[in-house]
């Protein structure tokens, strides 16, 4: 009897209260009573968490999808998110229209839904596509709805119509005003098609882009999307589109504002058409979806104008009004899926507002500001910089003021000239490229001074690579002398070549860096005058060079080494070898500085770089001219040898100077007369005199 099956059982029990029940309508009803409960959702997977695993659950009830999980760090998180509640049967007004009609045409729900909801919303509300727009705004903002609704919109979008109204522009609106609302932005985290943003910009542009605006001016306004468009003439003196809009309910309202001026207008046809559409909310629905390492500052700007109109003024109102982060002018690249600054120019920018030109063009159509994420706006890196770089600069002119006087006495060997050569041209292209970069400092950037930006960013790069590169032939020179016989070539010929190398292959590189990155304004920086990193990698023209360059000087520095420890000292070429030990000496202390310099250098190129990266850097290279004249001109045996020598000349010459009688110290003409002086201080000048003459016995 215990063995008896649930569905007698149950059949037992229930048999004199339901006697027209049957047994297997009860067990029925007992399967899928049991597979209900079995198929709720969790909110997380409730196997063992382990790093990389992933699951997936069920949507809740009354919804169709599966959400995805995946393990990190012992814990289970929502990666993706398909729940749903809109289909082909629910979205329409007339239900049973739209039942038959999937029936009809053999419809899968499965393959193929927003195409086929599409083809349905243009036969049956070919007018203002209003029949799916109440159940569109009555829907949750769940992931699934999100992307269903998207996806509509851009078969809407790419389906032949040239006919589209107000009416039609406001429904459509409307839609997107649906999955743009505030509410909806976590949830477009979790759509697993990440450029459904992008698609929904690029839909909208082109649905408005088939607009067609009669006499009267069009002003369609919801709360995440306002379309304005108009007819203006060549003649007008200049048009503007200025919105006001809320990223929330809370939030005070921003300001964006396209500018279009007489000139501009002049170039397109006599009578046109001109449409602007504005979203609060779109910059941070894409940054959410596509992980950007920024933020959006301000309103996304789209316009769709006559091809002929070129160049366009837009001023944005930020929503983080702030000067420490930098400010950006962008344009959203529909086919790479980002955001592009060669789309448009900062002109002006305060903590307020920022005014941009840009381009639009078929590519760029949607324009915004970007404020970076990390900003290291330190008090601390401005006062090493400008303290660091002036006592570079004095540290240098000290240098070169050095080696002229003590070129005679140091120079006298072919070896000894051209090392100092070397040295007097790595403190001089030092010391412009430090004057240069002071100079760049006071430039206010690419927005208003662009040419001056540019020339003096390219002197930069010029000079900070004349300075490695003199650093290599200081490293050529050695090597030749200790691998092969060392005046095998003429002197005229090896400055010939040190020239070469030292300016020549800089010269080279910073022309094709200007060449090959200023034509598509990928030169500069956006903030500063320096080589760009962000867009076109420019900075690589500095940086790979500099760094070869270090690795190879220490290279010939073991190897000189190496071979230095080989010669005795009784040999002929001792004194060539100690002079090549000297140069080598000056590598060793430049070659690390400089390679350092720059390592920490390319550590700061990432917007999460610590302080400590930034501040490191900044010592090296304002102080790098200090090092240099301490380690490779002072501590030079020679040069204190030679400077001691000019003290002791001068000190010997004065000496005698005083030591003469007054009448051949002094002029002819102005010799005093035989009388004798009556004035108190001939007894000081002979016990003057009388000092040098003891101290020279």
């Amino acid at each position: 009897m215990w063995k008896m099956k649930p569905c007698a059982l149950l059949l037992c029990c229930l048999g004199f209260l339901q006697p027209t029940v049957s047994c297997r309508t009860l067990c029925q009803a007992a399967r899928n009573s049991k597979e209900e409960g079995s198929s709720r959702p969790r909110e997380v997977c409730v196997g063992v968490c382990e790093a990389g695993s992933l699951c997936s659950q069920l949507c809740p009830p009354s919804t169709e999808g599966s959400m995805g999980f995946a393990c990190r760090k012992r814990q289970w998180h929502k990666i993706n998110d398909t729940c749903r509640t809109l289909n082909a049967h629910n979205i329409f007004e007339d239900k049973s229209q739209t039942v038959s009609y999937f029936e009809d045409t053999g419809y899968n729900k499965y393959a193929g839904e927003s195409e086929t909801i599409a083809l349905r919303v243009m036969q049956e509300c070919p007018r203002d596509l209003s029949c799916v727009t109440r159940k569109i705004e009555q829907s949750p903002q769940l992931p699934g709805n999100i992307e269903l609704i998207v996806q509509l919109l851009h078969n809407i979008s790419t389906a032949p119509m040239t006919d589209v109204d107000e009416g039609k522009m406001k429904s459509y609106s409307s839609m997107a005003n649906h999955v743009l609302n505030s509410n909806s932005i976590s949830n477009w985290t979790f759509i697993p098609e990440r450029n459904s943003c992008s698609v929904l910009l690029h839909s909208v542009n082109s649905f408005a882009r088939k607009l067609h605006i009669h006499k009267k001016p069009i002003n369609i306004q919801h709360s995440f999307i306002h379309t304005m468009g108009s007819i203006i003439p060549a003649d007008s003196e200049g048009k503007n589109f200025t919105f006001f809009m809320s990223v929330n309910e809370t939030s005070r309202p921003v300001m964006g504002r396209v500018l279009i001026s007489r000139e501009e207008l002049q170039t397109v046809p006599s009578i046109s058409q001109m449409v602007c559409i504005a979203f609060p909310t779109l910059g941070a629905i894409l940054e959410a979806s596509l992980l950007e390492n920024i933020i959006v500052n301000g309103l996304v700007l789209s316009v769709i104008l006559p091809e002929k109109l070129k160049r366009i003024s837009l001023h944005f109102e930020k929503f983080h009004k702030s000067e420490e982060r930098k400010t950006h002018c962008v344009g959203w690249d529909h086919l790479e899926n980002r955001w592009d600054r060669k789309a448009c120019q900062m002109v002006e920018v305060s903590s307020q507002h920022a005014v941009c030109q840009c381009w639009p063009s078929k590519l760029f159509t949607s324009f915004s500001i970007l404020m970076s994420r990390h900003t290291l706006a330190s008090p601390i890196l401005t006062y090493i910089t400008y303290t660091g770089l002036g006592l570079s600069i004095c540290s240098l002119i000290i240098c070169l003021v050095i080696e002229g006087l003590a070129w005679r006495q140091v120079t006298k060997t072919e070896i000894s000239y051209l090392r100092h050569l070397c040295i007097a041209n790595v403190a001089a292209t030092l010391l412009m490229a430090d004057v240069l970069f002071i100079v760049a400092s006071f430039i206010s950037g690419p927005e208003t001074h662009y040419r001056g930006c540019v020339a003096v960013t390219f002197f930069i790069h010029f000079f900070y690579l004349s300075v490695f590169f003199w650093m290599l032939a200081k490293a050529l020179l050695i090597l030749h002398g200790v691998l092969i016989v060392f005046h095998t070539l003429p002197k005229s010929v090896l400055v010939a070549s040190l020239f070469s190398v030292g300016y020549g292959c800089p010269l080279v590189i910073a022309v094709i860096t200007v060449g090959v990155t200023e034509p598509a304004r990928g030169y500069l920086r956006a903030d500063a005058c320096w080589l760009n990193w962000e867009m076109t990698k420019a900075l690589l023209a500095f940086v790979v060079p500099a760094l070869a360059i270090v690795v190879v000087n220490l290279v010939v520095i073991t190897v000189v080494i190496s071979k230095a420890q080989r010669v005795s000292f009784g040999s002929s070429i001792f004194q060539e070898v100690r002079a090549i030990v000297r140069i080598c000496k000056n590598i060793a202390i430049l070659t690390p500085l400089l390679g350092l310099t720059w390592g920490f250098g390319i550590a700061t190129l990432t917007d999460d770089s610590s302080l400590a990266f930034h501040i490191i850097f900044s010592l090296l290279n304002a102080f790098q001219g200090f090092f240099i004249l301490v380690f490779v001109t002072i501590l030079d045996p020679k040069i204190r040898e030679a400077l001691k020598g000019r003290a002791n000349s001068a000190n010997w010459i004065s000496r005698i100077s005083e030591s003469l009688p007054l009448e051949f110290s002094l002029h002819p003409a102005r010799r005093p007369s035989k009388e004798p002086s009556l004035q108190p201080h001939s007894e000081v000048s002979h016990r003057e005199t009388a000092v040098p003459a003891g101290e020279a016995q």
